[in-house]
């Protein structure tokens, strides 16, 4: 069966891991943290993920790595926190258009309704078997797997949609 959907692999990203007490990372980061886990905040041209206890993700087009990382300073932050450049860990994929819906059902087993997963929610679940992490973007999915599994998970995709 085929699906009227849009799949596109996405170009790296800047992203930066942060661990830590909130108070002291978003001090340091100079960002404000999303206020619930398993939520993302907009702040100019940078999401901010919440994926787990005193756990964030930063996320920014590759042109804005050198700043972040200026920004975060990860080799000067304070012991207490920890800042790591990931950009090259992950590949994020998108899934978008009428039954976006009905692609992410075979691929992950979240349940992907708005009623349970709102328009801010981000989580880690599994896609095909991978560890993913999912969120919602316009007219559809956005997910990240590991960079290593990025050919196979868009065959895997082909081949689910066509």
């Amino acid at each position: 069966m085929s699906y009227d959907v849009k799949i596109e692999r996405q170009t790296l990203n800047a992203l930066f891991d942060l661990k830590g007490d909130p108070e002291v990372v978003q001090n340091w980061a100079e960002f404000s943290l999303p206020s619930r886990p398993n939520t993302r905040a907009m702040q100019e041209a940078v999401e901010v993920y919440h994926i787990g206890r005193n756990h964030w993700i930063v996320r920014a087009s590759l042109e804005l790595e050198e700043a972040l990382e200026a920004q975060l300073k990860p080799t000067d932050c304070p012991a207490d926190i920890s800042i790591v450049r990931i950009s090259d860990t992950l590949t994020f994929f998108s899934v978008a258009g009428p039954q976006a819906a009905e692609v992410m059902a075979i691929a992950c087993p979240l349940d992907l309704h708005v009623t349970a997963f709102d328009e801010d929610a981000v989580t880690y679940s599994e896609l095909f078997g991978l560890k993913a992490l999912v969120m919602r973007c316009e007219a559809g999915f956005e997910f990240a797997v590991e960079q290593s599994f990025g050919d196979m998970v868009q065959d895997y995709l082909t081949r689910a949609t066509a």
